[in-house]
């Protein structure tokens, strides 16, 4: 009976650490999807490239926030609208919405792949 309790406890700890550092920021939408929602006035769209990425090639619908910009303007988005973000490849999207999670933003979308599959 005590081994059941002890296993019962180390399952209660391992999925409340697995919760806690999960990767799970964001929900992931690839670049077709992403299409179907751009007139989507709920959502705020915020590209995390450089500036100098942005001005190369973006996506009309979307503000550029660099990525090391982020913390300091947050407070220009709202809270209670879901935020779409694009990089280039999606590695610096995971990280912005990871750094929104931690802000308070609770509807984070990703866009799989970034601006490399944009077409």
């Amino acid at each position: 009976m005590e081994y059941i309790l002890y296993i019962l406890v180390a399952l209660i700890i391992y999925f409340v650490i697995r919760n806690r550092f999960s990767n799970k920021a964001a929900k992931q939408i690839s670049a077709a999807v992403l299409k179907g929602i751009l007139k989507d006035k709920n959502k705020q769209f915020i590209d995390v490239r450089t500036s100098g990425e942005y001005k190369a090639k973006h996506i009309k619908q979307f503000k550029n926030i660099p990525l090391h910009e982020l913390k300091s303007k947050a407070s220009s988005l709202n809270q209670n609208k879901e935020v779409v973000v694009i990089c280039q490849s999606g590695m610096r999207g995971s990280q912005a919405a990871k750094v929104l999670k931690k802000m308070g933003f609770n509807s984070i979308t990703n866009v799989r792949g970034g601006m490399n599959t944009w077409r």
